[in-house]
């Protein structure tokens, strides 16, 4: 069943009710035919599509960066299902809470017939005996569950939510389409500044949605503040969006996605022997305050995996930068960072000896554990020495070149030679 309002939760959808809202809260889509973005959920071909239209959907959590369409997309589900919207933030909410809606729920679908779906947005902020919380009404129908989250649901959310709750990964929103959404609140009479009949010179609107990077909830709203500083009929310039803005928002949540795929990007660069990418990432990272320790502790194990012998100072060096910045601290450590990081990428570049302690890893976890050799057994006790240990041990120092042919390895069937050199290794 479709409803003709904004929310179920009492708009009613007429001006009077909703020209108090910000710009990007008035042209929230009232139909799936209004939404942007997201066609990989919700072309019309799509099962999650079908889904919603039919009213059964059930729960899941949105994985997404902000200003996507999380809760205007939650709200079109509540919509179509014809369920009425609890929304709660898991920063304030607590059990008590999930007890009280819970309790309503009931009462409304008793009285009411009416489903009820609980909206409850950064729900990694709820720690598992919270989220355990949750399974109960889930399993017995009281409500269904959105949980919208901007960090990955599988490395903050309880596996038993998870075997409940599908996973939908939105996605930013492409240059297209924030700048359809800016086309749709410039002429939209009704909802969107359309009777003010203002202008948006093209190379401001290119720095907005630039400066927005797929969160059209910065682009309405920065659109919105720029409105007010001009008289209807204007045209909205470049200089004045870029007043709006004043920089690019800085997005990065130390413990989300993103975070993670800077890093990557970082330490791939770096292994790649780009110093200007690695130095790109890094920046990036800089600017938007990473714990400069976190990035050293990162470069510290790729000078052994991926420098190693080809370099053994790349290792010295990191230590040292390790060191450096810890005692230091921002900003002077950022140049220890630089340093470290230009070295690190122009290094010569070695994974053997990486690679050999995986090969004998795998024979230690995978493989039956053989006797050590008698003569290379500690013998600290003269009766262990009866029993050969230690026995017929040749100390290599004592012959030329210090080395001797001895047997060092047990028996066994191992994937040797472990460590294999090559000649651009050294």
């Amino acid at each position: 069943m479709q409803q003709d309002t904004l929310f179920d939760t009492g708009a009613t959808g007429d001006d009077s009710s909703s020209s108090h809202l910000p710009l990007a809260a008035r042209l929230r889509p009232r139909t799936l035919s209004d939404y942007v973005g997201q066609s990989h959920l919700l072309a019309e071909d799509k099962p999650a599509r079908k889904a919603i239209e039919a009213g059964a959907l059930g729960s899941v959590i949105f994985w997404a960066p902000p200003g996507c369409g999380k809760t205007s997309l939650a709200y079109l589900i509540a919509q179509y299902a014809n369920a009425v919207v609890e929304a709660r933030s898991a920063v304030t909410a607590g059990v008590a809470d999930i007890r009280t809606i819970a309790k309503i729920a009931k009462e409304r679908r008793k009285l009411q017939n009416k489903p009820t779906l609980l909206l409850l947005d950064e729900i990694h902020h709820f720690n598992r005996s919270q989220q355990d919380s949750l399974l109960g009404y889930l399993e017995d129908g009281t409500f269904s569950l959105i949980g919208a989250t901007t960090e990955n649901p599988f490395f903050v959310l309880n596996p038993a939510l998870l075997s409940r709750a599908r996973v939908l990964k939105l996605n930013p929103l492409s240059t297209d389409e924030i700048g359809a959404l800016l086309n749709r609140a410039l002429t939209d009479p009704k909802y969107g500044l359309g009777d003010r009949q203002l202008t948006l010179e093209p190379d401001a609107q290119t720095h907005l949605i630039r400066c927005a990077d797929g969160d059209a909830r910065l682009a309405l709203n920065a659109l919105e503040t720029a409105s007010y500083q001009v008289a209807d009929g204007s045209v909205i310039s470049l200089s004045l969006i870029e007043e709006t803005l004043q920089r690019p928002a800085v997005r990065y949540d130390q413990q989300g996605d993103y975070h993670y795929d800077t890093i990557s990007a970082f330490i791939k660069s770096v292994r790649g022997s780009d110093a200007d990418a690695a130095l790109h990432y890094l920046a990036r990272m800089i600017t938007a305050g990473e714990d400069p320790r976190f990035i050293m502790r990162r470069l510290l194990i790729l000078a052994s995996e991926d420098i190693g012998n080809a370099d053994p100072m790349g290792l010295v060096i990191a230590a040292a930068g390790l060191q450096a910045v810890e005692k230091l601290g921002m900003p002077e450590a950022r140049l220890t960072l630089g340093q470290v990081t230009t070295y690190l990428a122009k290094a010569r570049k070695s994974n053997r000896a990486y690679l050999a302690l995986q090969k004998a890893m795998e024979d230690a976890e995978t493989k039956p554990l053989t006797p050590i050799p008698l003569h290379l057994r500690n013998a600290p006790h003269s009766e262990l020495k009866k029993l050969g240990h230690g026995v017929d041990y040749k100390y290599p120092h004592d012959y030329p070149g210090h080395w001797v042919e001895q047997t060092y390895l047990p028996e066994g069937d191992w994937n040797t030679p472990y460590y294999q050199e090559r000649d651009d290794d050294l």
